[in-house]
């Protein structure tokens, strides 16, 4: 996955980590801990390959059916992957738009987010979050026709899954919402619920916005991958790499 921001991850980072639990701990139910789900909690990379490789069955290309996870190095960059899963980087450019058709009918669907699996130590680190009283949210760009298959995606990889109450988790309510929008209106929901002691995000736009508009919440960065967009991190944004303290 990309990490152009690993050299924000301190040496102590986990440390962090660990301060937000010992926060958490202390303001017990009036804590609220933040997590955003893409490239966050969840590496999607294995549902990305999945629309890939059906893809390459499709089109009869061979190449594409053997796509991977680990051939997506340089964050969702669909051309990339299929250069580094066999194609020349000409016909990977030639054959782009039609892909990226077929990924967008797929990729933001209950079936294939099924597909997810956990960023590393984060079913462990969630649980730990859980335990210390403080209510979980999941803040997500994802709209809700992709919560069932977001919930069966958590419960399969030992996350705490929303219940309502001490685990909630708030979607747009169709695609056709920015993410950046919605995550800002989300902001209002989160003050209705208590103090956020911290934000996890791994989009360096919504990590600013968490640590501008919750000057006293711990905005945490996870280098993992995302959008691209040329977004330089805010100060006191600490970036960590995965959740295995």
């Amino acid at each position: 996955m990309v990490t152009e921001f690993a050299h924000r991850i301190a040496v102590d980072w986990h440390k962090t980590l660990e301060q937000v639990l010992a926060s958490a701990s202390q303001q017990g139910r009036r804590g609220v801990l933040v997590f955003d789900l893409d490239s966050t909690v969840f590496d999607n990379r294995p549902r990305q390959a999945r629309i890939v490789r059906e893809y390459g069955a499709q089109k009869g290309i061979a190449a594409l059916t053997r796509c991977q996870a680990f051939h997506f190095t340089n964050g969702w960059d669909l051309t990339h992957a299929c250069v580094n899963a066999g194609l020349s980087a000409d016909e990977a450019e030639a054959l782009f738009r039609d892909l990226k058709g077929f990924w967008a009918a797929r990729f933001f669907t209950s079936p294939y987010c099924r597909d997810d699996i956990e960023i590393v130590g984060a079913p462990r680190y969630l649980h730990a979050c859980l335990k210390t009283g403080a209510r979980l949210v999941y803040v997500t760009g994802r709209h809700e026709e992709m919560r069932g298959g977001s919930i069966e995606a958590m419960a399969r990889c030992g996350m705490p899954v929303p219940t309502g109450d001490d685990v909630l988790l708030m979607m747009k309510p169709t695609l056709r919402e920015t993410d950046d929008a919605y995550k800002r209106v989300a902001h209002q929901a989160l003050d209705g619920l208590g103090f956020v002691l911290a934000a996890f995000d791994n989009e360096p736009t919504h990590v600013n916005d968490y640590a501008e508009r919750f000057p006293t919440c711990v905005p945490v960065h996870l280098a993992t991958d995302h959008s691209g967009r040329p977004v330089t991190l805010a100060e006191r944004v600490v970036s960590i790499p995965h959740f295995a303290w």
